[in-house]
Order: structure tokens, then sequence, then C-alpha cells
């Protein structure tokens, strides 16, 4: 039997949307059927679009939520009372809709002073759909007592604490800023250089644990990261001119700084994500700060005011800078109104700012109760796909388990920096960076980012010579001098993999500056294959919008045999099984079953026999033509006696042409993610990552890494 859980906001301003987005998530870690439902649509002021929380969760997921009545066909009903016919018609959509689902997520109506009926038509909603109630709040300045007492009023209008329906409260935005008359701002004057900066600490909501008249099943701190507009949206809400358009759309503004002093005193203003705003004429100004940027420092944009554009000489000074992605826009307003328009700025997600709603549903998600989560799953009866969001969930589990130190050779890259400090600072793994310290904490400067204590640093000038001896007696056979191995060590990749060589580390991610071959290379001379493994394989873990499919080889043999092509099938089964992928695995090929012939047919059939013969607890077949694999309609014709066709989960492409072919055309045509290449069959974990690889795939790959270095330590062990 489905669950519904109803979100019930206790006043305005508490980030109700924010709460479902981040619950729906939670419950995708679980790898559940979720959906979510917004009965009656809400506009804010100023929305012209669809409701906001519904297109928000469709832009970001492979959600389908049923469609919300409009405000005022239910405010009509509710006037004429006829308010029963209302929630017939909510609990008819809500039925319809959501049919496929193990949990839902209701979201209710904010109290407002329009809709002061809020309160009463979510509990005759919450009633009607036999939802169970979870209230969010805010601590806004409240004592612990003020905010346990205005939790007991909100439940009093709901049955009191002896409805049974009502499971909990879940507290948000705890520190939140206040100005300086201790009010919480729920705008964009946190943001201000200068501006009242101390923080509501809200220390007291601790005590709530013991104080609360309701189970607090989340208590979720304040992130200024999760308010940092995109450019573009401050340029859409001032009506800008876009002078330079630069990033544009991706650049974030972390802090706002109005540049009215001079050049000398106005430096220290000058940091990554800055909206730097200025007056249009003064020249000074808008040089210095593309000279900033010139030598690195990633500034959000600079915003000219007073509708004066800049001279033609200035523009072309500033030529390099724009180059580099510097917005720069204009507006007629001057320094004053434009301060005022700024703090009326909507800070709600843009219901097309993926990037910033994928970071609010995982920082939500991950102050979720988990135990009361597995309340809601545990007796689920519907089958179960692991969902993205519960892979990429998994596995960070799995690596924080057993934190490992992974170098990562690359060290002054910056999407490196950030993804070693997102894995420090969430526990993935101990992270070690080659490179100088000094640019490495220079570049860090650059992206806005302090490095912490938990990232190691190791200058590769300092530890060359220890590393010598060792890989002259790794590589003796092969004639390997000390001179030679001196000038191979200079290349941090080869550094890196004799620390992994010697068990300093425990694994070794690579290649957003390096080919692959530069990353393999190495590892195939001095770490070798794992004992019983006949060759080095690679998977792709490709993140379909409701499920993971697991891709090999896409990275490594040009050209297997039918020996080989076994091995790859074993050994990417076994890697699915190790990351919580059912493993199902088709045999790829032009031709399905006994239908083809020739001899790169042939090679799969024979590669299917000898992988079955090995491993007959897999499910394993072939060939197989890719929609035969994937879709149970064409399955029932091609091969209805199959039991892996229609139903795949692990693809073993014939060959590195068809492989990596394939996974690409995959991955750009259907704007999907994919981790990888994962390398299998290595004696210590060795990864490889693209050149065009953005931080989150490199967080991932580091956490694939960690947990492939646990499973070779309890591999070890367990032959002993």
């Amino acid at each position: 039997m489905p669950r519904t859980i109803m979100l019930i906001p206790i006043g305005s301003g508490v980030g109700v949307t924010s709460v479902s987005l981040g619950m729906v998530r939670a419950l995708e870690r679980q790898g559940v059927a979720v959906n979510f439902f917004k009965p009656i649509a809400q506009p804010r002021s100023g929305d012209v679009g669809p409701e906001r929380s519904t297109a928000t969760l469709r832009n970001a997921s492979a959600l389908n939520p049923p469609e919300p009545f409009a405000m005022k066909y239910a405010e009509n009903l509710i006037s004429s009372s006829r308010t029963s016919e209302l929630l017939e018609n909510i609990v008819e959509r809500f039925r319809q809709g959501t049919k496929e689902s193990d949990v839902i997520i209701v979201e209710g109506l904010v109290p407002t002073d329009k809709h002061q009926f809020a309160n009463e038509i979510n509990y005759s909603i919450a009633k009607a759909l036999g939802a169970e109630m979870v209230f969010v709040t805010h601590p806004n300045n409240d004592t612990s007592q003020q905010l346990k007492e205005r939790i007991e009023i909100a439940v009093s209008s709901f049955g009191g604490k002896n409805n049974q329906r009502i499971a909990g409260c879940i507290i948000n935005k705890v520190g939140a800023p206040s100005d300086e008359s201790e009010q919480y701002r729920p705008d964009l004057t946190e943001m201000f250089e200068g501006a009242h900066d101390s923080l509501n600490s809200n220390l007291e909501v601790l005590q709530m644990f013991s104080k609360s008249p309701l189970p607090i099943l989340g208590c979720i701190p304040w992130s200024s990261e999760l308010i940092a507009p995109r450019v573009v949206d401050l340029a859409t809400h001032l009506h800008a001119k876009i002078l330079n358009k630069g990033d544009l759309n991706t650049r974030r503004l972390q802090r706002v700084t109005f540049c009215a002093r001079s050049i000398p005193n106005m430096l220290e203003h000058f940091k990554a994500g800055s909206m730097l705003v200025t007056s249009g004429d003064r020249s000074d100004v808008i040089i210095a700060a593309c000279l900033a940027v010139m030598n690195g420092m990633k500034i959000g944009c600079l915003l000219l005011t007073g509708d004066y554009t800049p001279e033609a000489e200035v523009m072309k000074l500033c030529a390099r800078a724009m180059e580099s992605g510097l917005p720069i826009l204009l507006i007629n307003s001057n320094t004053w109104q434009t301060a005022q328009r700024l703090q009326n700025f909507n800070m709600e997600i843009p219901v097309d700012d993926i990037e910033r709603i994928e970071k609010v549903q995982e920082y939500i998600a991950g102050h979720v109760d988990k135990h009361w989560l597995k309340t809601l799953t545990g007796d689920s009866s519907l089958s179960r796909r692991l969902s993205p969001p519960a892979f990429r969930y998994h596995l960070t589990e799995l690596a924080r388990k057993n934190s490992q130190r992974i170098v990562l050779p690359e060290g002054e890259e910056p999407r490196t920096i950030q993804a070693a400090l997102i894995c420090a600072q969430r526990g993935i793994a101990k992270p070690v960076l080659l490179g100088n310290p000094e640019e490495i904490h220079r570049v860090a400067t650059q992206q806005g980012i302090v490095l912490t204590d938990d990232v190691e640093i190791i200058n590769p000038d300092d530890v060359i010579e220890d590393y010598v001896a060792p890989m002259v007696e790794l590589r003796k056979s092969k004639g390997l001098t000390e001179v030679v191995a001196r000038e191979q060590l200079r290349d941090t990749v080869v550094l890196g993999t004799m620390m992994l060589a010697e068990g300093e580390v425990s694994g070794l991610v690579s290649g957003a500056l390096n080919t692959t071959a530069n990353t393999i290379r190495p590892a195939l001379q001095l770490i070798k294959t794992a004992p019983g493994a006949n060759l080095v394989s690679s998977i792709f873990f490709m993140l379909l919008p409701d499920q993971v499919l697991v891709y090999g080889d896409c990275a490594i043999n040009p050209d297997p045999s039918a020996e080989q092509l076994a091995d790859i099938a074993i050994q990417s089964a076994d890697s699915a099984i190790a990351f919580g992928i059912d493993p199902k695995v088709a045999m790829i090929s032009y031709s399905t079953g006994t239908s083809g012939v020739g001899s790169d047919v042939d090679k799969v059939r024979e590669a299917t026999k000898i992988a079955q013969q090995r491993r007959p607890d897999l499910l394993i077949d072939g060939p197989l033509q890719y929609d035969a694999a994937v879709m149970e309609n064409v399955a029932k014709s091609k091969a209805p006696d199959s039991p892996v066709a229609g139903k795949a989960t692990v693809f073993i492409f014939p060959d590195l042409n068809t492989g990596n072919t394939t996974y690409k055309a995959v991955q750009r045509s259907a704007n999907l993610i994919s981790i990888g290449p994962m390398l299998q069959g290595m004696r210590k974990p060795v990864n490889d990552l693209s050149r065009g690889a953005l931080v989150d795939d490199i967080v991932y790959t580091i956490a694939l890494t960690a947990i492939q270095a646990t499973q070779a330590m309890d591999k070890a062990i367990a032959n002993v």
C-alpha cells in the first residue's frame, strides 16, 4: 500500500518547496518509486508560468507529477460551500496520477493574508488522501520555548497531539541570517558586502529535540550556497542590458559589493563570485576588475549603473577579461535605486536552474532522519530499480564507510581541487593533491574556496627521491635505470602510481588533464593485473533518468577475443553487484539469437557460452541487439524466451568501436551523466576521467575508486 506524506507549512517563508524537493530526493536514494503532488497551485507574486513546485520537479527529474488545480478554481468552490467537490476532484487526480508509486509527497498550501483558509483546507486534503502529516517550520528568531509553543498551536488546528496521522516536524533554515533588528531576511541583503553579517545561530533549536511536542524528522541548517543565483537571474530581474554575455548563464553570485571607494581600498573586495556594482563611468574600477580577472580571479560579474556605457578604449583594454567569461551588465538606475531593486530580488529557485535544484535536493535529503525514511519504505511491495540519485547516494555511503587515501596527480587543476575539498568535507575519501602547495592554494583562492587540513598536499619535488629505487626494482626486468626513473617520476601520474604501488595510497584518479593512455600506461607497468584477472577492462555507469545501466568495455580493449569478451562480461557483472545493481547481462551484437551469421556475431555467441559456463550463477544472454536488450515490447518478438531481453542492466559491446560510440551517443543525445571509465582487473584501483569532466564527475569517480580499494582489501583478507 503506498504511503502518502503531506508537508504542511507553519507560516510563510519556511521553504516548503525546498523541503519537498529534498524529501523526493531522500526517497529516491532509497530506490523507491516516489512521486509528488501539489493539490492546489499557489502562484507567487510575479509568477506567470506553471505552478513552481510541480514544474521544478518535472524539469529536474524523471517524475511526472499530476497537475495542480488552479487557485481561482479552488477559491470559487470553497467560497460557494462546495469544498467536498474540490476534495473529490483532488482525490481523483491524485489517484490517477500516482498509481505506480511507493511513496507520494504532497505539498500543502502556505498560510498567507490572501489564503487564510490554508490550514483548514490542508487538513481536509490530508484526511481525504489518508496522508501522514509533517509540519515544516523555521526558527525565525524564536527561542526553543517559543518555537515549541508555535508548533503546539499549529498541531491543535490539525487534531491535536493525539492525532496518529501527525508524524512529526521538519525545522528548516536553522541559523539563517538576521538583520540589526534581529528579523529574518529572506532576500539578497545578506550578500551585501559590509552588511550586518552576524548569523542567528539558533543554538536553542537543539533543545527542541527534548522539548518538541512532535518528533523532529529533520533539522536543516541554513546554507548560503543554496541561495547563490546565476548572473542571468539578476540580469533578468534588473532588466539589464548585456554588454558582454560571457558565462552569464552559469556563473553564480556569492556576494554583492558596491565599489564607491578608491581602488586601493576596494581590492580586498575583489573576490570570486562577487557582483561588483559601480557607475559605468568609473573606468578605474572597470579596468582594475578586469585585471583581477586576467590574473585568474573568477569575479561573478560587473554591474554598471547610471546608464553610462564605458568608452570603447576601456572596453578594448578589457577584451581578454571578457573573453575569459566575465559578464558585464548595464542598467539605468543609480546606486541607491540598484540596492533597493536587489533587495526585491526573488530568492526562490528558478524552475530552469537544474544545478541549484540538484544542490538543494542533495543538501536537504542529507538532513532528513534516515530511520524515519526507512519506516516509509521498509514494507514497499512495488518493484525497485536503482535510480541515479539512489546510485550516487549509495556510492557516497559506501565510500564513507572506509575513508580511503586517494591520490590526485593533477593537484593544481581547478576542478580537481574543488572535488578534493568536497570529498574531504563529506568524508568520501582522504584526498592527496600532488603539486606545488603555493600554486594549489592560489588556484583555490581564485575559485573562491579555502582548503582545509583534511586535504593533503604533497610537493612532488620533496618526495621523488623516495620512489626512485622502488621503481627501478619494479622495472628491473625492463632495464630501467635510476636516471630514467627519476625523469619519469617528474610526471605526477607516474609518481602517484608509485605511491599506489608502495601502498601509501589506496587508489588513483587522473584524466582531467591527461589522456587515458597517460593515466593507464603507468598503472599497467607498475600495478599490474589482479590475481586471477586475465585482462584489464572498463565500464561506464550510465545514469538514465530512472535507472542506472552498466556499459562495458568502452575504453580499453579494441577488439577482444571471445575469451576476453567473456572475461569482460563477468568482470562487469561482478562490478554491477558490488555497486548495488542487479546484473542482467546482455551480450550486444547486430543480430539477436540465431538470426544472424558472420564472424562478428559468432564471436559474441561463443563469448556468451563461455561466460555462461564459467558463471552459471549470473543471468547472461546473447547475442542480443540493443533494442531487444532494453525494450520489453521488442524483446517479446525477437527473444521471447530470454531471461535478459527487455530487462538488461549490463551491456557488453563486441568491440571498442561499438562500445565507445554507443556510450557517447547515448550520453550526448540523452544529455545524461556517465561515471567512468572505471577500470576492472587491476591489482589496485586506478581510474580515468574525461578531460571535460565536471567537478561532480570527479567526486563520484573518487568515490568509486575508494569503494574499489575497500573491496580489494576485503578480497585480500578473505584469501589469506
